[in-house]
């Protein structure tokens, strides 16, 4: 199996070196990840200007390895229409945090694996409480039985992970709804910050992502890049001519 891995940290980060190792029992890994922390890219890419690429030794089994300044999804687009290469299997992570409910909007995390599904290859993305990556490090292994006990690859192409402090198993679920907003704080001279705090209400409804990952499940989130409202499309289509 061919292998990319990719997060939004930063090549650096020690959410990526973890999945890197570990992905290398599975196959040949190749990673292209961001030279610096790009989390809140969602599916950003750059256009309008060129960006540096290197070509770099993490040491972590990889067979190459790519430090992009850019975005995820450049890195995703970089080792496919760039380097011209077919793999199996993306993933994403480990992120330094969950992506949960509407967060998943603007994870870079996330949105390198809408990248991946625009070229019908196959991913997953994973994140983490902020505050460790040991849980996710021993739950990679129980993770992937997940996926291949129930096929779940042969059923969508990208799926969401979330990974809390001390799982008491591993659930399917839908995203949530609202789980961070912001508020803006003035630092004089035209200056703005943006600080984020937790709005999620949990009501533990165990089918969402939001409520069962806080409850202490493993919740793994079948994704697709369809926007359109298809429930709203067949109730208009047979009014409008």
């Amino acid at each position: 199996m061919k292998i990319l891995v990719t997060n939004d940290d930063g090549i650096n980060s020690e959410g990526l070196a973890i999945l890197t190792r570990w992905a290398t029992k599975l196959g040949e890994v190749w990673v292209s990840a961001p030279a610096q922390q790009q989390s809140g890219k969602s599916h950003a890419i750059s256009i309008h200007h060129a960006f540096k690429i290197n070509e770099v030794s993490l040491g972590l089994g990889e067979k190459h390895a790519y430090e992009v300044d850019s975005t995820p999804v450049d890195c995703v687009r970089f080792a496919t229409l760039g380097l011209n290469e077919n793999f199996d299997l993306v993933l994403s992570g480990i992120n330094k945090g969950y992506n949960l409910g509407e967060d998943i909007l603007y994870s870079g995390t996330v949105g390198a694996l809408f990248e991946t599904s625009l070229r019908s290859t196959k991913g997953i993305a994973f994140s983490t409480e902020y505050t460790t990556f040991a849980a996710a490090e021993q739950s990679l292994d129980g993770i992937y039985e997940f996926f291949t006990k129930y096929k779940l690859l042969e059923h969508n192409v990208i799926y969401n992970v979330n990974i809390p402090l001390q799982p008491k198993g591993i659930l399917l679920t839908k995203q949530g709804g609202a789980y961070f907003s912001d508020c803006f704080q003035h630092l004089g001279e035209g200056m703005w910050q943006q600080n984020g705090y937790c709005v999620h209400e949990n009501n533990h409804d165990l089918t969402l992502d939001t409520d069962a990952t806080i409850d202490g499940y493993i919740t793994v989130t079948p994704m697709t890049t369809q926007r359109s409202n298809v429930l709203l499309w067949k109730k208009l289509k047979s009014h409008i001519k």
